[in-house]
């Protein structure tokens, strides 16, 4: 008897150290989920959902990358709050899918890792919250220091900046290096 209560209670000890060192992946798994969500309600009704109660951000676009085959819900404002959980909307820039210039930024570590494959000429669509696609192909791709550099969001056109930080594979994350690339829209 007192063999089977020592071993439950390794048993439990055990499944506390699983879930608590698993809670980061659960949390962000069934925040895509949500995500995913909010977006489709965003389409169905034409107005911002939130992805739950208190969250601060919503979809304003969705955006895929053809040559990675990568899909991403862009949420509004690029906070740390919003980058956390999908690559954020710079709400100075112009709005997703319409004439301007759209700036759209996400972590290097994750949803932007991507980028690093990214080649000129490459394809890329913004789908709207009204459900129209945008399509834009890549025309430059820039490291620039952040301390000096600027985005110049008073272009004519249509184009769509994607930004993360640089390099991609360093460990220690805080540098003033951006990776930028830069899409104009196909006409």
């Amino acid at each position: 008897m007192k063999a089977r209560v020592i071993a439950l209670l390794i048993l439990s000890v055990g499944l506390c150290f699983l879930v608590s060192g698993s809670w980061i992946q659960i949390k962000a798994f069934v925040a895509q989920a949500l995500l995913e969500r909010s977006w489709q309600q965003t389409l169905e009704h034409g107005n911002p959902v939130q992805p739950w109660p208190w969250a601060d951000h919503w979809p304003v676009a969705q955006l895929k990358l053809q040559k990675s085959k990568s899909e991403f819900i862009v949420l509004s404002g690029d906070s740390g709050s919003s980058l956390a959980f999908a690559p954020g909307w710079n709400t100075k820039s112009a709005k997703p899918g319409v004439q301007g210039v759209t700036v759209i930024s996400g972590h290097r570590d994750t949803h932007f890792k991507i980028l690093k494959d990214t080649e000129i000429g490459d394809s890329i669509e913004v789908v709207t919250t009204q459900g129209e696609t945008v399509n834009y192909k890549v025309k430059t791709i820039e490291i620039v220091d952040s301390r000096v550099a600027t985005i110049n969001t008073e272009q004519s056109g249509q184009t769509l900046v994607l930004v993360t930080c640089f390099p991609f594979d360093v460990v220690v994350a805080g540098g003033s290096l951006r990776y930028v690339v830069t899409a104009e829209a196909v006409t």
